[in-house]
């Protein structure tokens, strides 16, 4: 997901007053922190203050929510664990998650974990893990959740959308997204999260559209 300099952006976020972080936006941001911080600088070079800071809460947090450092270790381990918390959340309330993923997230030289899998010893089979946690998080638990058909497509687009977008901020840095005002960014997101969690409408030939009665853009 997105990287952090110094833990800069991460604590700015977190001092963020328009919308209070709840408890498993907390507990996402420092599993997202920990699996960034322990990617790069490994068990030994990772402590429970600077995961705890790029996300800008005490210490006592991270023992609270985990109880060690070793128990974050072996919570993270598996990529898929970032996202099991969603699961958690009220369809209603999914936007609320991934923004808060998504803008919460550390910042700057800490390496993608899409992109620490794929760089890995065993790539075949760490790229099989990765697709099974997914498959287990969006293909399936997730799209048991959506109402309206496609519901297992709509999953693995919005995770597509939400790693993409990460992998965008974190690793290609193009100009408009890095420098984006969070306040514009939240509201592209939302928008689109919106619209993956409710099913297309579709005309009467069967082609998707925009919910007026007009064609998708592009069809002509």
């Amino acid at each position: 997901m997105t990287g952090i300099q110094n833990g800069e952006a991460a604590k700015a976020v977190a001092r963020r007053p328009a919308r209070k972080r709840s408890a498993s936006a907390t507990r996402t941001a420092l599993r997202a922190a920990a699996a960034f911080r322990f990617g790069k600088y490994g068990y030994e070079g990772t402590s429970v203050r600077d995961i705890a800071g790029d996300v800008g809460v005490d210490a006592a947090l991270v023992y609270r929510y985990f109880g060690s450092k070793e128990a974050l270790f072996n919570d993270v381990s598996g990529t898929g664990k970032i996202f099991e918390p969603l699961l958690e959340e009220p369809v209603e309330a999914i936007p609320d998650w991934f923004c808060a993923l998504l803008m919460g997230q550390p910042r700057g030289d800490f390496p993608h974990p899409v992109l620490s899998v794929l760089r890995s010893s065993g790539r075949d089979e760490a790229v099989a893990r990765l697709r099974a946690d997914f498959t287990d998080v969006f293909s399936h638990r997730l799209a048991a959740r959506l109402d309206g058909p496609d519901a297992d497509l709509r999953a693995e687009l919005l995770a597509a959308w939400m790693l993409g977008t990460s992998l965008m901020r974190t690793e290609i840095r193009p100009p408009a997204l890095v420098s984006v005002p969070d306040a514009t960014l939240e509201r592209y997101l939302r928008a689109g999260i919106e619209v993956l969690l409710g099913p297309a409408r579709e005309n009467d030939d069967g082609a998707a559209g925009d919910g007026d009665g007009q064609r998708a853009v592009g069809d002509d």
